[in-house]
């Protein structure tokens, strides 16, 4: 079996998808041929046109990352995978066999979930983004029974189309909200690009962080591991789940898509250890 993928999106520089990818591959004898496409420095990049000549030139699949996912969805349309085609966000688009969209975040982020949290309900959750990945997190929240779910944005127009595509349960935030908000949250979520390298800072004054209040928090950045908000999570006493938790698992679930096979996280997880950020300080 040979593979031919890779990765669209802006500053993907740091991902570790190709090495998720390669150590899966070698476990099942299989050849992989990764691609990434830098978009950062590329203004009037075409995700359409791309994914089209990709599927022309026989590709497996292609995984897309921030700022696409929602494109991506668009793209796909009535070709996104049954179970999810609910979502409003794509991040696997499999050409071979048929074109087929799939979000792996968001399967990702139920397995995630369980595997740290296994007996345990999000309760009430304050989510800060209402992009891409927010889409796969918002409605996986809702399926592991989240009570409500109050999403802030910068842009109230994407928090609104969130909020719709959710459902009863959620309900948008304003600014001078957000800090009420926290205060009533069983768990925060930062489902922003704030806290990567390109984009320093934090969503949620981290001030307002503390166990007499929540119990646990989850940033979908793992590029750096600790971001200022998680230290901050960390150092108050919340349980924690990191993006590096999600990737793993989405990186298993969007093999198994590539591939049509089905690697289970106990045969998976353990042989994607080694690519934890370990040099990190975890504080």
């Amino acid at each position: 079996m040979r593979l031919k993928t890779g990765l669209i999106g802006a500053h993907i520089g740091g991902t570790r998808l190709p090495r998720a990818l390669n150590m899966l591959c070698h476990q099942v004898g299989a050849e992989l041929e990764f691609v990434p496409i830098e978009t950062a420095d590329q203004p009037m990049f075409d995700l359409a046109s791309t994914l089209d000549q990709f599927q022309f030139q026989g590709w497996t699949s292609v995984s897309v990352t921030h700022p696409f996912k929602t494109m991506a969805r668009q793209y796909v349309g009535q070709t996104m995978h049954a179970e999810i085609a609910h979502l409003l966000a794509c991040n696997t688009v499999r050409f071979e066999g048929g074109l087929a969209g799939f979000n792996t975040d968001y399967t990702g982020f139920h397995a995630a979930w369980q595997n740290t949290f296994p007996s345990a309900l999000p309760g009430d959750v304050v989510m800060a983004g209402a992009g891409g990945v927010a889409h796969a997190i918002g409605p996986a929240l809702r399926d592991l029974g989240a009570t409500r779910i109050a999403i802030y944005d910068a842009q109230p127009e994407r928090a609104i189309l969130l909020q719709t595509a959710v459902g009863s349960c959620a309900q948008v935030l304003s600014e001078p909200d957000l800090m009420d908000a926290l205060r009533q949250a069983d768990g925060v979520v930062n489902a922003t690009p704030l806290g990567m390298a390109q984009s320093p800072g934090s969503a949620f004054d981290l001030a307002a962080l503390s166990p007499d209040r929540q119990t646990w928090a989850f940033d979908a950045v793992y590029t750096p591991l600790w971001t200022p908000f998680l230290q901050a999570a960390r150092a108050a006493g919340l349980h924690v789940l990191t993006g590096f938790d999600l990737f793993k698992t989405m990186a298993v679930r969007t093999f198994n898509v590539c591939t049509g096979l089905e690697l289970t996280d106990a045969e998976a997880l353990p042989l994607l250890k080694s690519l934890h950020p370990c040099d990190e300080v975890q504080t």
